[in-house]
C-alpha cells in the first residue's frame, strides 16, 4: 500500500496543559472555500509588557562591557509587533580582533587553563545557580526577544539549561587520556589538552540552549571562548555572559559579540588566532564557515545544520496520538527547529482520517502573545523568516496541493501567521 504526504505550517506549546487552558475557539469564516477558525480572546490587542529591565547591549570584552570599535548599534525587535526593543552593539572585524586578543591572551597566560578541573566545574555550577536564581527575567528576555512561548521559555528550556551546566561541570574533572600497549620497552600515553581559543557562532531558534551547548564543554575542557550571537536574538547571551563573571570566570575567558555574519561571524571563522569553530545554523552558511577556516588556518570545525527528517504514520498507528507528534515534531517553537520532522508521510488506509483530525487541531489552534497563558503560537523570529514561509505557502498552492484551511497572516502586526494545512501534497 502507498504512503500519501501532507504538510503544514502550525505548531505545538511544550506543555500539554496548554490544551485544557483555551477559553474561547472563536467565529467560523470561509475565504474561497478555506474554513478559518482563530481565537476571538484578545491575544494580539492588548499585549503583555515583558517583566523584565533591558541591562545589557554592549559587546562582552576581556570582562567588560564595551561599544563597538566603530560605535555602531543595530536594533533588536520584538516579534510580536515589529517595534525596536532596544539597540545592541555592532560588532566588525575589528570588534572580533580585540575579542580574539582577549581570549588568546586569556589562554595562553592567565589562570583559567591552569586552574584543576574540579575549580573549573565548581565556576560552571555557581553559574548554574545563579541561572536558576534569574530563571523568570531570562525567560522573559528569551520570550521577548524570540517570540517563543513565555511557559516553554520558563518551564522547559531554562530548567533543561541549569541542567546542562550541572551536566557540563560534572565533566570537568573526568576527562582524561590512556595507557596504550606497545611492543618492546615503551611507554605510550595519550593526554587530552584543551584546544585553545574557540570560535562559536550561534543562532537564533534556541538563544540560550545554544549557548549552553557551544559554551558549557569548551569551558569545562579549559578552553576560552568568543561567542558571536545571533543578530536577531543578541539579549540573553549578553545576560547570562554576565552572570558567568558573577560566578568568578576570569576574564577574557568567554567573549561575547553581537553583530552579522558576513562582518563579523566572517571575521571570526577566518580569524587566524582562533584554533577551532563551532556553528549552528543553515546548511549554506555552514559551507560558508567551513570554507572560511580552510582558506586561514586550517582550523577544525563542528558544524549543526538543518535537515528534512520524516514523519512516518504507519496504518496501524493510534491516529490521534500520531496526529499530536506529527504536529509537535514539526511545528514546535514556531516551526523554527533544525531537527523538525518536517515531511509526513501517511498511510493511505489512515490518510483521510489524519487528514481530518489533523485539520481539526490546526483549527483549534491559539495564536496569540507568547507571554499569554493558552496561547500556543507565537510570532515567527523576524520579517524574513515570515516572508519564507509566506512563500512556502504560495508556493504550495502554486504546486496545486489542497490547501485545508489557514494560508495567510494573522493579524495586522507582527509576525504571526495562520496555522496552515496543505493536503496532496507530491513528493
Amino acid at each position: 500500500m502507498a504512503a500519501r504526504r501532507i504538510s503544514s505550517f502550525l505548531t505545538r506549546s511544550l506543555s500539554d496543559r496548554s490544551s485544557s487552558l483555551l477559553s474561547s475557539l472563536g467565529k467560523n469564516s470561509i475565504k474561497n472555500g478555506i474554513v478559518k477558525r482563530f481565537s476571538t480572546a484578545p491575544a494580539l490587542e492588548e499585549l503583555i509588557v515583558p517583566p523584565v529591565q533591558i541591562a545589557y547591549t554592549q559587546h562582552l570584552i576581556d570582562g567588560k562591557f564595551v561599544d563597538a570599535a566603530s560605535g555602531k548599534t543595530f536594533p533588536t525587535n520584538d516579534p510580536r509587533t515589529g517595534e525596536v526593543i532596544t539597540h545592541v552593539a555592532e560588532g566588525d572585524a575589528e570588534d572580533i580582533n580585540r575579542a580574539v586578543a582577549a581570549a588568546r591572551k586569556a589562554f595562553d597566560e592567565g589562570p583559567w587553563p591552569k586552574m584543576t578541573p574540579y575549580e573549573r566545574s565548581r565556576i560552571l555550577l555557581r553559574f548554574a545557580d545563579l541561572v536558576e536564581k534569574h530563571s523568570e527575567e531570562l525567560a522573559a528576555l528569551e520570550s521577548w526577544n524570540n517570540g517563543k512561548l513565555y511557559e516553554q521559555a520558563a518551564e522547559s528550556e531554562l530548567p533543561l539549561l541549569i541542567r546542562l551546566f550541572h551536566y557540563y561541570a560534572g565533566w570537568a574533572d573526568k576527562i582524561h587520556g590512556l595507557t596504550v600497549p606497545a611492543d618492546g620497552n615503551h611507554h605510550v600515553q595519550t593526554l587530552h589538552e584543551p584546544i585553545g581559543v574557540a570560535g562559536q557562532i550561534i543562532p537564533w531558534n534556541f538563544p540560550l540552549l545554544m549557548f549552553a551547548w557551544k559554551v558549557g564543554p569548551a569551558l569545562a575542557c579549559g578552553n576560552t571562548i568568543v561567542l558571536k550571537t545571533a543578530e536577531q536574538t543578541p539579549l540573553t547571551a549578553l545576560y547570562v555572559a554576565k552572570l558567568f563573571h558573577e560566578a568568578g570566570l576570569p576574564p577574557g575567558v568567554l567573549n561575547v559579540v553581537s553583530g552579522f555574519g558576513p562582518t563579523a561571524g566572517a571575521a571570526l571563522a577566518s580569524h587566524m588566532d582562533v584554533d577551532k569553530v563551532a556553528f549552528t545554523g543553515s546548511t549554506d552558511t555552514g559551507k560558508i564557515v567551513l570554507e572560511l577556516a580552510a582558506k586561514s588556518n586550517l582550523k577544525p570545525v563542528t558544524l549543526e545544520l538543518g535537515g528534512k527528517s520524516p514523519f512516518i504514520v504507519c496504518e496501524d498507528a493510534d491516529v490521534d496520538k500520531a496526529v499530536e507528534l506529527a504536529h509537535f515534531a514539526l511545528f514546535f517553537n514556531q516551526g523554527q527547529c533544525c531537527c523538525a520532522g518536517s515531511r509526513t508521510f501517511v498511510h493511505e488506509r489512515v490518510y483521510d482520517e489524519f487528514l481530518e483530525k489533523a485539520k481539526a487541531r490546526a483549527l483549534k489552534r491559539v495564536v496569540g502573545d507568547p507571554f499569554k497563558k493558552g496561547v500556543e503560537q507565537g510570532p515567527q523570529i523576524d520579517p524574513e523568516q515570515f516572508a519564507k514561509v509566506l512563500r512556502y505557502i504560495k508556493s504550495g498552492i502554486e504546486s496545486n496541493a489542497t490547501l485545508e484551511c489557514g494560508g495567510d497572516r494573522f493579524g495586522t502586526r507582527g509576525y504571526f501567521i495562520q496555522p496552515t494545512v496543505f493536503s496532496n501534497v507530491t513528493v
